[in-house]
């Protein structure tokens, strides 16, 4: 068998762009690669399994599928009956980027398992399109090539992208469950007010990204209630904060967030991912 592990990503603010391919197809933005994402065990069957698990807060795992459509899919492409078995322990559809990092992972470790000899880029190019074909993502698998804080100057995975690998704080999260990403993606109006909430100007640190992230979020429409309680808490408190997109939660850092977010829910720690997707070393049979 062969596991490996792809971190997931927050994005603050994004834009659709409609390229003429799927490759070219996808979304310019800002947001964070962090460090928990999705860790995929594969091995071989005579016909294609996969199951989803997720830890629990207890230290416990639970199925929560049986099935994924997207990986079934890709899988199929490739032209491979394996086993899947992938875990995670952020709440999926919840914008930490889960989709885009158990495609990764999952093709990463597809491809040493069956010797299909995909290159790094290869492997993105098949989850970019699957992402963009089912609506789950436009810009999480750009950002996953790679760790730290980006910022992505263009549609698809080789568009140009800036990383920054120096902040160094932990971060968090608090969720209120999904928001249903293929919807929003799929409709033309909600697109065209998240496109003029775009910002106009760039980051130039972790601050500027939370402060961009934050007039999106208020100025896109996809504000919920529950968010915008959070949000408001965390201004009184003087904790950088915005929403989590595409899912009905909020991020922040400093060192007080934790207990800010706490009164809200399950609060999920993690840092700035300095890499992309990896085969887990000694774990590999």
């Amino acid at each position: 068998m062969v596991i490996a592990f792809c971190p997931g990503h927050i994005s603050g603010y994004f834009r659709r762009v409609e390229g003429a391919t799927l490759a070219t197809t996808g979304s310019i933005g800002a947001g964070i690669v962090i460090s928990e994402g999705v860790r995929s065990t594969v091995t071989p069957a005579d016909v294609t399994s996969i199951e989803i698990l997720q830890k629990t807060s207890k230290g416990t795992t639970r199925t929560i599928a049986r099935e994924s459509p997207i990986l079934s899919s890709v899988l199929d492409k490739l032209g491979v009956s394996v086993s899947v078995v992938t875990e995670c322990r952020l709440p999926i559809s919840a914008g930490f980027g889960l989709s885009a990092a158990a495609l990764i992972s999952t093709i990463t470790a597809t491809n040493r398992l069956c010797n299909l000899g995909l290159s790094t880029h290869e492997i993105a190019l098949i989850a970019h399109e699957a992402e963009v074909t089912f609506r789950t993502g436009l810009g999480d698998v750009s950002a996953c090539q790679g760790g730290g804080m980006v910022i992505r100057n263009g549609p698809g995975i080789d568009a140009e992208i800036e990383r920054w690998h120096h902040f160094t704080e932990p971060l968090y999260a608090v969720t209120f469950g999904p928001i249903n990403t293929p919807t929003v993606l799929g409709s033309p109006e909600q697109m065209a007010r998240v496109a003029s909430a775009f910002p106009q100007v760039r980051p130039d640190n972790a601050a500027t990204l939370f402060r961009l992230s934050r007039e999106f979020t208020e100025r896109s429409g996809l504000m919920t209630r529950e968010v915008e309680n959070v949000l408001r808490c965390c201004d009184e408190n003087g904790i950088l904060s915005s929403m989590t997109m595409l899912g009905n939660g909020v991020f922040a850092c400093g060192h007080h967030a934790r207990d800010i977010l706490l009164p809200f829910g399950e609060v999920f720690e993690f840092r700035v991912a300095q890499n992309g997707a990896c085969i887990l070393e000694g774990e590999i049979v």
